[in-house]
């Protein structure tokens, strides 16, 4: 073996996954509600977690969102219903589903929240929407490192091909 062969990690073959070094988390966490009235989040969480696993990830964990009260303190109730900071801890990256990403609508929103623990967790985040009307300034803002645009069921399971292949 070449001195240079030791201090180059090895790729797994093509087709292979590739495996977490150790004590790095595998499993993904999906934060997600709806992506509209034909795509309930039951669906989209089960969509995106069927293209991490078609990609040979790791079953993900899957965080279903409803918010009722959309206040700020019924968003931070709902999250630490779902122990959602323990279970973002735990993950390699958390992905959010929403319906929507607009500047108008994040303040207060529940994406921000997640987004903003993430960040401050050191956990990177990425996003999956219907409609991305974000700035690339707000996007950056946020820390998400990807936002994929997936309208239906098809194009979900491909996001989380592609979301699998980066994380």
């Amino acid at each position: 073996m070449s001195p240079r062969s030791r201090d180059t990690p090895q790729q797994p073959p093509v087709g292979q996954p590739r495996r977490p070094a150790v004590g790095v988390p595998e499993r993904l966490l999906i934060a997600c509600g709806p992506l509209g009235p034909r795509l309930p989040a039951t669906t989209v969480a089960s969509a995106l977690a069927r293209g991490i696993c078609d990609a040979g990830r790791q079953e993900p964990d899957i965080c279903l969102l409803s918010v009722q009260d959309d206040s700020s303190a019924g968003i931070r109730e709902l999250l630490e219903e779902l122990d959602f900071e323990k279970r973002m801890l735990r993950a390699r990256a958390v992905v959010i589903g929403a319906e929507r990403l607009t500047e108008r609508t994040l303040a207060g929103s529940v994406t921000f929240e997640i987004a903003t623990r993430a960040r401050q967790g050191g956990v990177p985040a990425y996003a999956v929407t219907g409609e991305n009307a974000l700035e690339a300034f707000d996007a950056r803002i946020l820390d998400l490192q990807m936002i994929l645009q997936a309208r239906s069921r098809g194009s979900l399971l491909t996001a989380g091909r592609k979301l699998a292949a980066l994380s």
